[in-house]
């Protein structure tokens, strides 16, 4: 999001920074919590803490993920490598804050920094199955890998660590492989802590992302078939039509919604009714999360670490002489 690219050389599309300069006191509004997704609004804040806040979401804030595989037998057609690099891909339903990062150069790991997973199966054929029959799903057994197939092995005394612990892959239906009679796969995973700005496959969010909330003036009164126009010129709920003394009269009902497509200079006239804006400190934020941590834990994660990193940058500068 290029916050700094502002269009304003655009007819009829002003800033409305000046009006609104930091009038409101900072404040975080939640606007929609559904599952993984989260929306919520800064206000407030310039556009440095803005981006920094959705980098840290993307880039460090810490999640468990495969990172070392061993095969100890493969024949399916999928290549060594191939099969570990998706197994890296699969969100592992575990909270990162219950480990510690593995030491560099550690190949083993411990109960306190890695957790095992082992993927073991094999395709055969159905032999109740019909014979002239041409699906898979009638003909073979396992013949399909997925994520569901994943069983967590615990390492040392992890059994005793997480007695009420459910490790494991996020989704039970990510597909893995396909198989045929005879062929297997036989592989032991370690899964560690790391962060995103390593490995995109640590990044615990699917997407984090924000932009400034519009602000949409009108500014004559636009009435009947002008109204009408108005309407379609923008996403369905921002311009809604009021009957006043047996006019159709345009008003804005929800800028909100608007995903400025300035439609509305391409009609002669109304280009010269309409002003755009956008409040330049207020930042809609949309989170997705993998599923591995809930987006309001994310979102509280992400906070602490702009905060420590403030605090490191505070003591450096009371660790620097004065002169």
């Amino acid at each position: 999001v290029h916050t700094t690219d502002f269009p304003g050389n655009y007819p009829g599309y002003e800033d409305a920074w000046d009006q609104r300069r930091f009038e409101e006191a900072f404040r975080v509004d939640v606007i929609r919590e559904d599952g993984d997704s989260l929306e919520f609004d800064m206000v407030g804040i310039d556009a440095a803490i803005a981006n920094a806040f959705r980098r840290i979401l993307l880039a460090e804030v810490p999640t468990m993920a495969v990172e070392k595989v061993f095969v100890y037998n493969n024949t399916s057609i999928v290549q060594d490598e191939i099969l570990a690099h998706r197994l890296g891909l699969i969100p592992i339903r575990a909270d990162p804050r219950l480990f510690e990062y593995r030491n560099q150069g550690d190949q083993e790991g411990t109960e306190i920094d890695t957790l095992q997973f082992q993927l073991k199966i094999k395709c055969s054929r159905n032999p109740q199955a019909a014979k002239e029959s041409s699906d898979p799903d009638e003909l073979y057994f396992n013949h399909k890998v997925y994520s569901k197939h994943m069983t967590w092995v615990p390492l040392g005394n992890q059994t005793d660590l997480f007695p009420d612990a459910d490790f494991r892959p996020v989704h039970d239906d990510i597909l893995i492989a396909l198989l045929r009679p005879g062929q297997e796969i036989d592989v032991l995973m370690h899964c560690v802590k790391g962060i995103g700005k390593d490995h995109a496959k640590f990044s615990p969010v699917a997407t984090a992302s924000y932009r400034l909330l519009p602000d949409i003036t009108l500014l004559k009164p636009i009435e009947d078939e002008a109204a009408e126009t108005l309407q379609k010129c923008f996403s369905p709920g921002v311009i809604e039509i009021q009957n006043i003394k047996g006019k159709k009269v345009a008003r804005v009902a929800n800028a909100r919604l608007d995903t400025f497509s300035r439609e509305v200079f391409r009609h002669e006239g109304l280009k010269n009714l309409v002003r755009l804006a956008r409040v330049r400190n207020h930042y809609i934020f949309s989170v997705e999360s993998t599923g591995i941590l809930p987006p309001d834990v994310l979102v509280s994660e992400a906070i602490k670490i702009l905060m420590g990193k403030c605090q490191r940058f505070l003591n450096e500068l009371d660790s620097v002489p004065m002169e």
